[in-house]
């Protein structure tokens, strides 16, 4: 039982990291192609909007941060 226990964590671990990487990747990279066309149409705003768009990265990636977290919990708590 307790190696069925263990792959359950580990199972988890991946399917939580393959979903919890996949927010943040999208999110980031639509945010990126956003903040690239703005400074086409505004280069006068291109510190503003650059600055904008690092603490928008930066909550979503957050949640990849937290989804690690979980992983290893379940990795290393069985």
């Amino acid at each position: 039982m307790d190696q069925l226990a263990r792959a359950a964590a580990l199972l988890g671990a991946g399917i939580a990291m393959g979903i919890g990487a996949l927010g943040p990747g999208l999110g980031e990279g639509f945010v990126a192609g956003k903040a690239c066309e703005g400074i086409a149409r505004a280069p006068e705003h291109a510190s503003l909007i650059t600055r904008t768009m690092l603490v928008g990265q930066a909550v979503s990636e957050s949640t990849g941060i937290y989804s690690l977290v979980i992983a290893l919990l379940l990795i290393f708590s069985t």
